[in-house]
């Protein structure tokens, strides 16, 4: 966690857009791995620093930067990256950050006001919350709208690979923690995954083992701009059980090596064909 004893907020944007290839198509975004929350946020959450701590450890997508960065570096053609700075607890940027997140039920909507055992973190409603949101949540939807729109303007198409991971045990936060926890979950979106990038996607990681379909976690992020409009964008959620990479909950084991091989594979899929 980042405790950077500070009295002013830092205005530095929270997320970066590593570039890739002018030509490549591929967007690879990584919201959820970091653990930093910047001290003004620390003070408006309510668990003590070793409650704090280990909530990150249960909440953090562990090293999915590296596995997304070491990627990048063996594929063919280098794809772009979109990387949150920033933990979730700040802000998760994949909410709906109004009446429309289902994950709200359960206190983890934009701003989360729950932790992983549906405990406070925040007050409820968070005083903070209008502020989070402005300072964070809708620059950081702007900068990704632009990214895809930069990639279609090049490429004329773009494919976001949304790199994410999940514990191998359900959490008590989970909606649908009851269904099946594979290898490998591919989120999905009706409008925005053709079956092309489904196909490529399960040829890739197979090596990983057994691969389910939008469980135990649905779906995939695009901007609202293209959402559900734009067939040129075209996107798909990778979540990677925990322990297939890691000793859980953030050690890195042998498996993140082949993890990376497998989305450095998929990137190299995508980059010669029209999905």
């Amino acid at each position: 966690m980042d405790t950077t004893d500070s009295s002013v907020q830092d205005t530095r944007p929270s997320y970066r857009l590593i570039p890739g290839s002018a030509a490549s198509p591929v967007l690879i975004h990584v919201p959820h791995g970091s653990r930093a929350v910047p001290p003004h946020v620390r003070k408006g959450i309510v668990l003590d620093d070793a409650s704090l701590e280990r909530e990150l450890d249960l909440i953090t997508d562990a090293r999915t930067q590296d596995i997304a960065e070491l990627a990048a570096h063996d594929a063919a053609v280098t794809p772009w990256r979109f990387v949150n700075d920033l933990s979730r607890l700040v802000v998760d940027p994949e909410r709906f950050p109004d009446e429309r997140e289902e994950m709200s039920a359960v206190g983890m909507g934009a701003v989360y006001t729950r932790t992983t055992h549906r405990r406070l973190l925040r007050p409820e409603p968070p005083t903070d919350g209008t502020e989070l949101l402005d300072t964070y949540f809708h620059p950081y939807a702007a900068a990704m709208t632009d990214a895809v729109e930069d990639r279609l303007a090049a490429a004329g198409r773009a494919v976001i690979v949304d790199v994410h991971s999940y514990p191998s045990r359900a959490l008590p936060y989970e909606l649908h923690g009851a269904g099946p926890r594979p290898p490998v979950c591919l989120g999905t979106d009706p409008f925005h995954t053709p079956g092309a990038l489904l196909a490529r996607a399960r040829a890739a990681f197979e090596g990983l083992g057994d691969i389910a379909l939008d469980t135990p976690f649905a779906g995939t992020y695009v901007p609202l701009r293209h959402y559900g409009k734009d067939p040129r964008v075209s996107a798909l959620m990778i979540e990677l059980r925990r322990d297939v990479y890691l000793d859980e909950p953030v050690t890195p084991a042998p498996g993140l090596s082949k993890a990376a091989a497998a989305l450095a594979e998929l990137v190299d899929m995508i980059g010669g064909a029209g999905d």
